[in-house]
């Protein structure tokens, strides 16, 4: 698995692997973290940018929001 980019300046850190011929998109934000798989058959890698749009960020923040919800909830 190698490192394809990573992306700063956003809120929550990204990071994007290429392996076994897919681009792994991972998000990351305190203890979680969520990860999308394309093909690189699909998508050149300067494509990824407009995939992890503002638009798919907020989406992702909302589930990262999702996430910590239920983990309280587990542990209560």
């Amino acid at each position: 698995m190698r490192i394809v980019k990573e992306i700063t300046g956003k809120p929550c850190k990204i990071t994007v692997f290429s392996w076994n011929g897919k681009y792994l998109m991972k998000l990351e934000q305190g203890p979680f973290e969520q990860t999308f798989k394309v093909s690189e058959f699909d998508f050149l890698p300067n494509e990824l940018d407009d995939l992890l749009s503002d638009d798919f960020i907020q989406e992702a923040l909302e589930r990262f929001k999702n996430m910590a919800q239920s983990l309280k909830k587990a542990i209560k």
